[in-house]
């Protein structure tokens, strides 16, 4: 399913509407270039699962753990950008144990963090051809005049059987969804 967001305020939304479909155990890998919303997406996926903290780029620490705050799944968000090997390098994180009672975020994590389910919702986040980050943007590369379009793809048993077009009121304009 393919999605145009307008702005990082849309991508926010998203991220708060996707949260409705995901439950304990699910594994969601975040790709797009730098500053194409993947924080900002994140960010929205805590809101909508209602957890504690406020969800900001764990590229320092690596990995940073939000609890539930309404008794649902505890938000993982990992940034697997300096990790240069596969799933040996992130085995530190324990992630293996964290998925089964949460849900998993990984920034950067293509080809890095695929063996820890064989389920997962790929979501990839494209700009615009050409566009150029706005230095005063809220997040590096986010320009609220640089639409993005969103790319979803369930993978797995887990996804087998959801229509994500059908599953959510995605918020877009009518058309935008495909």
């Amino acid at each position: 399913m393919r999605i145009t967001v307008p702005d990082p305020a849309a991508m926010q939304q998203l991220g708060r509407t996707l949260a409705t479909l995901l439950r304990p155990g699910d594994l969601v890998l975040l790709s797009g270039e730098l500053g194409a919303g993947k924080t900002t997406l994140t960010r929205g996926l805590g809101e909508g699962l209602g957890v504690r903290g406020a969800v900001t780029s764990p590229t320092f620490v690596i990995a940073r753990v939000h609890p539930s705050l309404v008794g649902g799944p505890a938000l993982v968000h990992v940034d697997a950008y300096r990790l240069g090997g596969g799933l040996d390098q992130m085995e530190d994180l324990d992630l293996d144990v964290s998925l089964p009672e949460s849900v998993v975020v990984v920034e950067w994590g293509e080809g890095k963090v695929e063996e820890l389910s064989d389920s997962r919702l790929e979501v990839r986040i494209e700009r615009a051809l050409g566009g150029e980050p706005a230095a005063a943007a809220a997040d590096p590369g986010e320009d609220e005049e640089d639409p993005r379009t969103v790319v979803l793809t369930g993978l797995g048993a887990r996804w087998a059987g959801v229509d994500l077009a059908a599953e959510a009121d995605w918020g877009v304009p009518r058309g935008a969804a495909v």
